[in-house]
């Protein structure tokens, strides 16, 4: 994505490290330490969630993930257990399929038994599955799905785990993992883009009804990650959407665990996990805090330069596929259908 942006990558690099240096004594000091602390991650089966668990683990923390997949949660269990940092970590799995309600809240009470009901610190929601492909092949099924696995499969759990910190009147964090499709989208991206997006509002949302509870919203924004989801993501993805990717190198989960946990460390609500990130996150930022405002107004500039090549150089990309994508649907019988 950054060919398009029509930049340096060098020139980039030395002006971010210019005002790094000269700024940052106005970066805020970390805060938040995991050691000791009840860390519950959904997903953690595989991918960004057992990157997080691994790394909470490390960390000294006790740690509960929970995934649909009995079978790889056992082996992400074995994982944390080579990782322990003392023989007095709570390390647990779960398994419950949080696209339910109901099935979310009693994955937390579970959890919450194995630390005498009390409920966790730190909420990470790294639990999501994409399917691309082209809208006018969806139905009212498979949107509906792509919401439950983008927005329903988080926003449960953080139901859930709220009401359960102002009833018990304690405070916590809720961490949510989005991606930059939360905040622009392109082709192939339609029954994906839109849950993501709605997890921002929700996210600002609660960001700001839970100062009530001092307590603490965040929510990272990354691109592809290279994970088993993003293989089984490649298979139904449209030929455009590849052909646009395809200079976008998917990003290891152990990097974005680390990205992830420093983010909430420093405080950030928006935590953007690379330089492109940041450059979309300033670019939309709206009423969102900012993080540096010299930084973000840099990263900004850059957007406003680089971000409408960026979006012509897509078009562009879509247009020659043009009778290439007729005759695709020609194929499946598309124009015979009554939809």
């Amino acid at each position: 994505m950054l060919q398009y942006l029509g930049l340096e990558n060098g020139v980039i690099t030395l002006i971010l490290s210019t005002l790094v240096l000269a700024l940052w004594k106005m970066w805020p000091t970390k805060k938040w330490d995991p050691r000791g602390q009840f860390c519950y991650v959904t997903g953690g089966s595989s991918g960004l969630g057992l990157a997080v668990a691994i790394a909470l683990t490390k960390r000294g923390a006790h740690v509960t993930i929970v995934a649909r997949n009995e079978e790889r949660l056992a082996k992400a269990l074995a994982e944390l257990e080579k990782t322990r940092q003392s023989s007095n970590q709570i390390l647990r799995s779960y398994s419950f399929s949080l696209t339910d309600a109901d099935a979310s809240h009693a994955a937390l009470e579970a959890a919450s038994k194995d630390h005498g009901n009390k409920y966790p610190d730190t909420v990470f929601m790294c639990a999501g599955a994409a399917r691309p492909g082209f809208f006018v092949e969806e139905d009212a099924k498979s949107m509906q799905k792509g919401m439950d696995n983008t927005y329903w499969i988080q926003a449960y759990t953080a139901l859930a785990y709220t009401k359960q910190l102002v009833r018990s009147q304690t405070s916590g964090k809720l961490v949510f993992t989005c991606s930059i499709l939360g905040y622009m989208s392109l082709i192939g991206y339609s029954t994906y883009s839109p849950g993501k997006h709605a997890l921002r509002g929700l996210a600002e949302s609660l960001r700001s009804e839970l100062i009530l509870y001092n307590s603490s919203v965040h929510i990272m924004f990354s691109g592809n990650i290279d994970s088993p989801g993003y293989v089984e993501e490649n298979r139904t993805k449209p030929k455009i959407t590849l052909e646009i990717e395809s200079t976008d190198k998917p990003t290891a989960p152990d990097v974005l665990a680390k990205e992830l946990i420093n983010g909430v460390q420093r405080g950030d609500f928006h935590i953007a996990p690379d330089m492109l990130s940041n450059i979309i996150r300033s670019s939309t930022t709206g009423a969102t805090p900012h993080h540096n405002v010299l930084l973000d107004v840099l990263y900004a500039l850059i957007g406003w330069i680089g971000l409408p090549l960026w979006r012509r150089g897509v078009d562009s990309t879509v247009l020659k596929h043009r009778k290439e994508h007729k005759d695709y649907l020609a194929t499946r019988g598309f124009f015979k259908s009554t939809d």
